[in-house]
């Protein structure tokens, strides 16, 4: 139902997406997925893009928005980022999905950075999953959200939307103390790609 709505909303304000990949998602694996954050389009975008079935890791506010919150909230793992609770508890509910062959999807800049921001610095949570339950990491650029739909009002415009499925980041050899690294390296595999689009 998620997939449907997502599809039917880009699709019905003039989002046509166009996607490039580098290496197959299989079906029936779990992976991590991570991407910019640009737009609440963002996360529609996601659905339609991503075949396998996956949760979101989010905060709490956003099922508070009308219908938008009644697909989010069943589609996601909530998180009270005010709550040390609450960020402890996204690992074990983590785990008990990923133990469902599902996925998972994070946005590792942690929420909507300020426009002029093209790629803000990634929090560890994505990559702390993705260690622990040795699962890939595919990154995700998505390349045109912020022009087609800021938080800028009465900005943006129909178009297409590009996205590049990267290759993934294996994390089997990857160990707790170069988790900084991977971080790194993924963080860098997004803003080239972003610089790339908009030159």
């Amino acid at each position: 139902m998620a997939r449907i709505w997502a599809k039917f909303i880009l699709f019905g304000m003039g989002f046509y997406v166009r996607v490039e990949t580098e290496e197959e998602i299989i079906e029936n694996k779990s992976y991590m997925f991570v991407a910019n954050h640009t737009s609440m389009t963002d996360i529609m975008l996601m659905l339609s893009v991503v075949k396998n079935p996956f949760v979101f890791v989010g905060k709490k506010e956003l099922e508070k928005i009308p219908l938008f919150g009644f697909f989010y909230k069943r589609t996601s793992i909530m998180v009270d980022r005010n709550s040390s609770k609450s960020r402890m508890e996204v690992f074990e509910r983590a785990q008990r999905r990923l133990n469902q062959g599902l996925s998972i999807c994070i946005f590792p800049e942690g929420g909507v950075p300020d426009e002029a921001i093209v790629l803000d610095e990634f929090k560890d949570g994505a990559f702390r999953l993705a260690i622990e339950h040795h699962i890939p990491i595919v990154p995700l650029t998505f390349a045109d959200n912020k022009k087609r739909l800021s938080y800028t009002f009465f900005s943006g415009s129909p178009g297409i939307m590009r996205v590049k499925i990267h290759r993934f980041f294996d994390t089997e050899s990857v160990t707790p103390e170069s988790k900084k690294t991977l971080k790194t390296s993924v963080r860098e595999v997004i803003l080239t790609q972003l610089l790339e689009f908009n030159k």
